[in-house]
């Protein structure tokens, strides 16, 4: 059997618009948080999120532990998705840097109770946490 060779095809990066990052945010409901500070080593961690159309927030869960520890700690954090096409070599990926902080109120625990975020693993994640968006960048990778 003879291995073949991908198709020889030009790409180049493009960047995307914040509106459509924004887009990118809303749509999707998987992403990565990293904090980072001088005193302990960075930390990524999967979440699962839900995007506050009306804030333009990104709001997650967390239990108790080293990653609400470390993520509320850091000035500012970085949140990244991404989607992959590994058959076309195709995708892109948006990242966020901004402040997080507890969203603690009742007002608005309720609210952010009711657009989501709906975590995949079981167990008490009585924080609710969100990142207010500073920075917003994309990158796609497209056929020239």
């Amino acid at each position: 059997m003879v291995a073949t060779s991908p198709p020889q095809t030009v790409t180049t990066l493009a960047p995307i618009g914040r509106d459509q990052c924004m887009a990118l945010l809303a749509a999707s409901s998987v992403g990565r948080v990293v904090a980072a500070s001088a005193a302990a080593p960075p930390l990524i961690r999967p979440v699962v999120y839900a995007f506050d159309e009306a804030t333009q927030t990104i709001v997650f869960r967390s239990a108790e532990g080293s990653k609400l520890a470390s993520l509320l700690g850091a000035d500012r954090v970085a949140f990244e998705i991404d989607g992959l096409d590994p058959v076309d070599r195709l995708g892109w990926s948006v990242i966020v840097i901004g402040p997080v902080e507890e969203i603690t109120g009742a007002a608005e625990r309720a609210r952010a109770d009711r657009i989501g975020p709906q975590p995949w693993v079981t167990g008490r994640l009585a924080h609710l946490l969100r990142i207010r968006p500073t920075v917003v960048s994309g990158r796609r990778i497209v056929r020239r």
